[in-house]
């Protein structure tokens, strides 16, 4: 569909064309709630979650004998051969460019479904598939040696070992480092100090604890089975075999119900195969981390990252609808109750098992394995703000305390630089539990949209701080937990600053997301790069806000002439608002690429309904 193009300036946003891509967006955001009246999403499906669950599942039946998963992990191993890219990689989802990492953990987990499907009789997998997917690798690392490969993980991860020492254990249980049996075989993987996990929580932050803090799980139970499998000598070694029996008590305690670390295939498939592979395949914690594994595959065979994001959707998509301030004529007052209550029940009432956090806080999940995290926090306080200003007149006390606790969590995981992290106050010397842009930008919209008095007061003048002094020299911000994966750092400086140019109106981030629009309309993170409909949305958005708050009539006419020419691609790219194709920038834990249904559908709605102030406004 090509939309026509007006010629005059601001007329865009006056057309009929635009009235009904804003209709048939809003329209088709309101179709995607699902029937408990929230929104739920649906992510992509994911070659890494896939190879590490069928993994884990032959290794389960090695242990305990039979073949309960077998028509599982046939259709897993079918659906990884499906999808191989035509240079012999994975990438993180179907639409992503191949990485070494996924490489290697689908390689891994084929050759061995392979080598267990001749035992039996079964169907081979392509000789090719296998032999491109090790050429590609070799390729890369420069051998598929087990020093090569755990040199080549060494100098994506550094000293994080968050991912790299579950990767190398999954090629080590699946034969691709060697014979597992032999202890030499497990000295190429560094040994995690699983004992640690005897401490209290606080003091986590004191010791150098080489994984982020929501690995809690995977550094007691990878840490066990290398100890298991290569014990070694001395006083670490000691203490190790002390720390056994409590470490897996405390694995079992911060297990969720159903079983899902995280609500995350690939974690949950690291602990239980690690267990698995220490012959502890009927522990209760393995036991129920299989039992999330099965039902958690799709029909075509595959696992997503993730079970879903369906609290951060709500957020997103309320957010979106009241872009305009005329949410109440989106969502009718029985639906706002219901979408209400649902985001108060999601609010953690406890300290949270895993992490610690205190209660207060919001997973971006129902689900059990969700944990409490400070843009989630953020998004659910916004969304609730905008509900209780559809309904007019105060919010009820239910509303109003709960965003009281929430501010207050917020304010109180604040780091000594003004920022706001992820998880964990304090953690800050590896990826993930970092300050970051994006996430304290949303604390300002959160603290902004309630008030903020006394600590939260002090904590918005600190995250303020904070972001002037992570500006960039160009005026932009990187945010943490998203992405573009053609960016030559895998940076989207488009998302990071227009989040913060939404909550600050910061001018020079305004100026760079006009600067950084392309010829067609679309604002890209570096020359060069395809547009994608999440990040030109964030970009209208925010600099919509500004054109509507500036006072400084060159910007303003500047940011309009983006806004517009921005609209204008998002109607084209949409199909007049009719289909909304998502693009692999979110990034999961470790920096796992996935994509997420919702997201092109709410950043646009949030986009036009922003915009569509503007011609209000003229």
């Amino acid at each position: 569909m090509t939309v026509p193009r007006p010629s005059a300036s601001g007329s865009v946003l006056r057309s009929s064309a635009f009235h009904r891509f804003r209709q048939a967006a809003v329209d088709r955001l309101l179709l995607a709630r699902g029937t408990g009246g929230h929104w739920t999403g649906r992510l992509s499906s994911s070659a890494l979650s896939t190879a590490t669950a069928i993994a884990c599942l032959r290794l389960v039946e090695e242990e305990l004998g039979g073949s309960t998963h077998a028509l599982r992990i046939a259709a897993g191993s079918a659906w990884l051969v499906a999808t191989q890219l035509p240079d012999g990689s994975w990438g993180d989802t179907p639409q992503s460019i191949g990485n070494l990492s996924t490489t290697i953990l689908c390689w891994s987990a084929l050759a061995a479904v392979d080598d267990d499907q001749l035992q039996t009789g079964g169907p081979q997998i392509s000789a090719g598939t296998l032999e491109r997917a090790r050429s590609w690798i070799a390729a890369r690392a420069g051998s598929t040696t087990p020093a090569a490969i755990a040199q080549a993980l060494s100098s994506i991860y550094g000293r994080d070992q968050t991912f790299s020492v579950p990767i190398l254990t999954h090629a080590c249980l699946c034969g691709r480092l060697g014979d597992p049996r032999d202890p030499a075989t497990w000295r190429v993987i560094p040994q995690l100090p699983f004992q640690l996990a005897v401490l209290p929580q606080d003091w986590f932050r004191l010791v150098d604890l080489q994984v982020v803090s929501y690995a809690l799980p995977a550094l007691i139970a990878i840490g066990q089975v290398r100890h298991a499998r290569a014990p070694g000598w001395g006083l670490s070694s000691g203490l190790r075999r002390l720390a056994v029996v409590p470490t897996l008590r405390t694995l079992g305690e911060i297990q969720p119900a159903n079983g899902g670390f995280l609500e995350a295939t690939p974690l949950t498939s690291f602990v239980t195969m690690s267990l698995a592979g220490m012959h502890q395949a009927s522990h209760p914690v393995a036991v129920k981390g299989t039992a999330f594994l099965v039902a958690s595959q799709r029909p075509d065979g595959s696992w997503p990252i993730d079970t879903n994001l369906a609290t951060w959707c709500t957020s997103l998509s309320v957010g979106a609808l009241s872009a305009s301030g005329r949410l109440a004529e989106r969502l009718g007052t029985a639906d706002r109750g219901i979408v209400r209550d649902w985001l108060l029940n999601q609010q953690w009432k406890r300290t949270h098992p895993a992490t610690g956090a205190a209660p207060g806080g919001w997973a971006w999940t129902d689900l059990p394995g969700g944990v409490p995290d400070a843009d989630d926090t953020s998004g659910a306080l916004v969304a609730l703000a905008a509900l209780a200003g559809a309904d007019g007149g105060r919010p009820a006390e239910d509303v109003q305390s709960a965003a009281n606790a929430g501010l207050t969590w917020l304010a109180d995981l604040a780091n000594r630089d003004g920022g706001i992290p992820t998880f964990c106050r304090g953690w800050g010397r590896l990826p993930f539990d970092t300050s970051c842009p994006d996430i304290t930008a949303h604390f300002l919209r959160a603290a902004a949209a309630w008030g903020a008095e006394g600590r939260v007061a002090r904590a918005v003048a600190a995250g303020q701080r904070y972001l002037r002094g992570r500006q960039r020299p160009d005026g932009s911000w990187w945010p943490l937990w998203f992405g573009n994966q053609g960016h030559p750092d895998q940076a989207t400086p488009v998302y990071g600053t227009a989040r913060v140019v939404l909550a600050t109106l910061d001018t020079q981030g305004a100026e760079w997301l006009c600067a950084a629009q392309s010829a067609s309309g679309s604002v890209t993170s570096a020359p060069g790069l395809p547009g994608t409909i999440e990040e030109t949305a964030v970009a209208v958005e925010a600099l919509a806000a500004v054109v509507a708050a500036t006072t400084d009539t060159a910007l303003q006419k500047r940011a309009l002439q983006s806004v517009e020419a921005g609209v204008e691609w998002l109607m084209e790219q949409t199909a007049g608002g009719t289909t909304y194709p998502s693009a692999p920038i979110g990034l999961y834990f470790a920096k796992l690429w996935y994509d997420e249904q919702i997201y092109p559908l709410a950043f646009t709605v949030a986009a036009v309904e922003r915009a569509s102030r503007l011609s209000e406004r003229n």
